[in-house]
């Protein structure tokens, strides 16, 4: 399995799916050990190549070796070791780790390491970082408050999994372990979905109402589409923009769980799409959750690391200015505009927001702190950025900036439309051609969803 990971081909969640579709004989707990095992490599991959150094034999059996030893024990390799692998496996498991270097120490690339060091406690970060993510739920409160759903779980098989309500997000709740959740009823009727809780707070920070139009820039697998569409109580319209046509597709059988009725996915061709050109000023809130190199997932994609290289970097920073940019127009007099992205990096996050307000002298800048502190007052954040981590917050590594269009003076025609935008009612003209929509006839409304 690692000789395939190892080939940086594919994301490693995708390689492991493809290898254990090749190799159906293996059992539940087969594919559990070998995943974690693999997952533990990534996260220490240059510490362990290091110490496979002083080794024999293929390297990758040495990783195989340690990653096994670090997650079911030494004990169980004892039968499948030759004798020198048993001795180099003792005394490799006796060198004090904390007399490395700290780029080895927390197996971090030398560009990563530097970029990292510059943060507040980056040894801590670092650390965090290199540690398995707890699985992260969150009610849908369309059909269910959280209290009522930690009781429905408590009193099942998943109490094993020991669920919790988060301490920050009011729909959140944790379960230890790795539990086949697809497989919960509460899951399967739309009452719950995954999503970790700093994506959950970003629908906190754009705060959608009843009847507005909302824009998901960047829907992705259309996670905090659901979360804003049942905060909307499934009125007015959220559309949800994304590049991938194939993973839109992928999110409708979640709208269709959730029971919303007012989700548009819209396939655009690019972030200047005419489609999102017949939106300029409409929208009253717009969520961009840019794509990024994902430093802040490295939890649960310790293989980013290793596949993501600082060149890259500049490429994802000019598209993710363009995207900010595209989106901005997007806004309505008035209207919200929520930066974010899943990274640690400040050319990808402050500096982003610095270069917007200084081309962008109609957006101010909101504190986003101020904003969560009435509903998350325990979260220990300071304005007017939001940066978590997972060393500190227990989140992934989220990064979010609200921004505010200015209103405009009321003159004419131009006052019509901003009192418009600002009471929720939608002009006919901006609406997307339904003939370029992606399929929004196929989202069943709330009846529907839940006759099925």
């Amino acid at each position: 399995m690692l000789g395939e990971v190892l080939q940086w081909t594919y994301p490693a969640d995708a390689t492991l799916s493809h290898w254990f579709r090749a190799h159906p004989t293996l059992g539940g707990r087969d594919r559990g050990e070998v995943a974690e095992a693999v997952y533990d490599v990534l996260r220490h991959l240059r510490r362990y190549r290091q110490l496979a150094e002083s080794g024999s034999g293929a390297a990758s059996r040495r990783l195989a070796i340690l990653g096994l030893a670090a997650t079911v024990g030494p004990e169980f390799l004892e039968d499948g070791l030759d004798p020198d692998e048993r001795e180099w496996l003792q005394r490799v498991s006796r060198i004090d780790t904390s007399s490395l270097p700290r780029a080895v120490r927390a197996s971090m690339p030398e560009w990563l390491d530097e970029r990292l060091g510059r943060l507040e406690d980056a040894e801590s970060l670092m650390a965090a970082l290199n540690r398995p993510a707890a699985l992260d739920l969150r009610v849908n409160p369309l059909k269910m408050e959280r209290d009522a759903a930690l009781a429905a779980l408590a009193d099942g098989p998943a109490a094993r999994y020991e669920p919790q309500p988060m301490p920050y997000s009011p729909w959140g709740i944790r379960v230890a372990g790795r539990p086949a959740v697809n497989r919960w009823p509460l899951f399967e009727n739309g009452s719950l979905e995954v999503q970790d809780e700093g994506s959950q707070l970003l629908a906190l920070l754009v705060a959608p109402r009843r009847g507005e139009m909302i824009i998901d820039f960047c829907a992705g697998a259309g996670g905090k589409t659901l979360l804003l569409g049942a905060l909307m109580r499934s009125t007015g319209r959220l559309y949800a923009f994304d590049v991938s046509a194939a993973r839109l597709a992928r999110a409708k059988p979640r709208f269709a769980r959730s029971g919303l009725s007012n989700v548009v996915p819209v396939a655009i061709d690019s972030e200047n799409d005419a489609r999102v050109k017949r939106l300029a000023g409409k929208a009253q809130r717009v969520l961009v959750d840019a794509p990024c190199s994902g430093i802040g997932t490295l939890r649960r994609n310790p293989d980013l690391k290793w596949r993501q290289h600082p060149e890259a970097l500049s490429e994802l920073t000019a598209l993710q200015t363009r995207i900010f940019n595209s989106a901005a127009r997007c806004v309505a007099p008035g209207g919200r505009l929520v930066y974010a992205t899943c990274s640690l990096l400040a050319e990808e996050n402050e500096a982003q927001v610095e270069q917007f307000l200084a081309t962008h002298p109609d957006f101010v800048q909101l504190d986003a702190a101020e904003i969560l502190k009435g509903r998350c007052p325990d979260l220990a954040v300071t304005g007017p950025n939001i940066q978590l981590r997972p060393d500190v917050h227990g989140t992934d590594g989220f990064f979010a900036a609200v921004l505010e269009r200015r209103k405009a003076p009321a003159v004419g025609k131009a006052s019509a439309v901003a009192d418009s935008a600002e009471s929720g009612e939608v002009p006919e003209e901006s609406l997307v051609d339904a003939d370029n929509v992606a399929d929004a006839a196929s989202v069943p409304t709330a009846k529907g969803s839940a006759e099925q």
